[in-house]
């Protein structure tokens, strides 16, 4: 599993429903691309849920890494760069993945990331990070990830209705999700 995210920042006065309707008209897109498990259409609007920003932040979960090639040098990221310039996409390792009961499209998302200090056993933090995976009636998809060149680790989770007050990490709306095959992610730990 490969984890992926690029974000968009968008001017403080940025009509935000552009993003939506271009997601309501675009989002299905992907919704049988091969190598895909899933695609969390993310978004952050300014003074909502604590955000200074305006954001679009879509969430990737590949099962491929050619299907996660077959979309950065095919038509979709071209026409995004086209329209918002080419953004610089964050990569990170699977590392695990939690499916929750919910199955009905996730509304929110948190995410967070963590550096990992120099003096730590990178195994021994994915361990606990993924035992920290929540166990919550509201959970979608839960996922740990990790980016070996910065030594980041990353917590995603999708939940249905508002991301429970202690769920750490910045947090999202999500517009749409395109969700091919999830089903053949393995859960559990990656290694």
């Amino acid at each position: 599993m490969h984890a992926m995210q690029y974000e968009i920042t968008l001017p403080a006065d940025y009509d935000m429903g552009i993003i939506r309707r271009r997601v309501a008209d675009k989002g299905h897109l992907l919704d049988a691309h091969p190598g895909l498990g899933l695609k969390a259409y993310l978004v952050r609007e300014r003074g909502q849920d604590g955000s200074p920003v305006n954001q679009y932040a879509p969430f990737y979960l590949w099962r491929t890494a050619e299907g996660m090639n077959a979309f950065l040098w095919g038509p979709g990221f071209r026409g995004l760069s086209a329209d918002f310039g080419r953004p610089a996409v964050h990569h990170w390792l699977g590392a695990g993945l939690t499916l929750g009961t919910r199955t009905d499209a996730p509304t929110t998302a948190t995410r967070a990331t963590v550096r990992l200090p120099e003096a730590a056993d990178p195994a021994e933090a994915v361990v606990r990070a993924l035992a920290d995976l929540p166990a919550h009636p509201a959970l979608h998809t839960a996922a740990v990830a990790v980016d070996p060149s910065r030594w980041e680790l990353l917590s995603l989770a999708l939940w249905h209705g508002p991301a429970p007050e202690d769920a750490p990490g910045t947090r999202y709306r999500v517009l749409h999700l395109s969700r091919p095959e999830l089903d053949r992610l393995p859960a559990g730990r990656h290694w």
